[in-house]
């Protein structure tokens, strides 16, 4: 039974690899979930193991991208920081309100965000095109600590340069994501990819990236409280470990060939779903009510 359940969790955490790659998330939205609702896991054993994995994970996509030069490693410290600040203040905000309201301002946040990127998901290959990101204006900020930076884009076969701007305003929104975080155990990928190219008009590619590294440096710590506590089922935690970075390995590979419109909009579908699915469950804790596709 054993065998046969890791084997499982292997093969299905393949696709969720792959997604997460791509879009720059790091997997514990969709993976417990999973656990819980069709393994049928116990949910602090799920996120036990969502935590290793995320870690896992994001050390194999996150490398890779630093192969290929995308992420832009100083922002990511620069934005790490503000990050962590927020999570440590969600956990504290958590513990006092009603968890239905932290649901209900995810899902409004999450399903904004979302449709917007599916909105404007077009509008993202022609700044790509017309070298746009390396038009805007840099803020001072961003032009003290060398922020701005280039890659090269495989899809378009071009070297990509671009500035960062709005770096104040990208600075406290990622202190939101961390708030999110904090508050719900979510990954904050889901949200500090749209800051990054939508606040801080990053390529979306860098953004994808840079999120990757950040999430290995944030569930880091995380992990070593679990295992040290003896939560992770290492049985188990192997097993999606393995199939999460067997997608990983194949998605990062393939995200630099994909047009950035394209990962845009499956950006836009992903945090879509998720809005939805934190709107559901607020809603069943409210009235008992299930909503459809939950």
């Amino acid at each position: 039974m054993q065998i046969a359940l890791s084997f499982a969790l292997a093969i299905v955490m393949i696709p969720v690899g792959f997604l997460a790659a791509l879009v720059g998330i790091g997997g514990g939205t969709i993976i417990v979930p999973l656990l819980t609702l069709f393994f049928g896991l116990p949910i602090k054993e799920a996120v036990a193991i969502s935590i290793v994995t995320v870690v896992a994970a994001g050390i194999t996509g996150a490398s890779r991208y630093l192969k290929q030069k995308i992420t832009n490693i100083r922002l990511g410290l620069f934005l790490e920081l503000s990050t962590t600040l927020g999570a440590m203040l969600g956990a504290v905000l958590a513990l006092s309100l009603p968890s239905f309201i932290l649901f209900f301002l995810l899902a409004v946040v999450l399903l904004y965000i979302g449709l917007n990127q599916l909105l404007r998901g077009k509008k993202e290959r022609e700044m790509i095109m017309h070298q746009a990101y390396e038009e805007i204006s840099e803020d001072i900020i961003a032009r003290k600590l060398n922020l701005s930076g280039k890659y090269w884009d495989a899809a378009e076969n071009s070297e990509i340069k671009y500035k960062v701007t709005n770096t104040l305003q990208g600075l406290l929104a990622s202190i939101i994501a961390g708030l999110a975080s904090g508050m719900l155990g979510i990954g904050g990928g889901v949200l500090k990819v749209p800051i990054m190219n939508d606040v801080m008009k990053i390529p979306v590619k860098v953004a994808v990236a840079t999120s990757k590294f950040m999430m290995c440096l944030t569930a880091s710590a995380a992990a070593l409280v679990y295992i040290n506590e003896g939560r992770v089922n290492l049985h188990l935690a192997s097993a999606t470990i393995l199939g999460i970075m067997l997608g990983e390995f194949i998605g990062t590979r393939v995200m630099n060939r994909v047009h950035a419109d394209k990962i845009k909009m499956l950006l836009g579908l992903v945090l879509t779903y998720l809005g939805y699915l934190m709107l559901a469950r607020g809603v069943y804790q409210v009235s008992g009510l299930k909503l459809p596709g939950v």
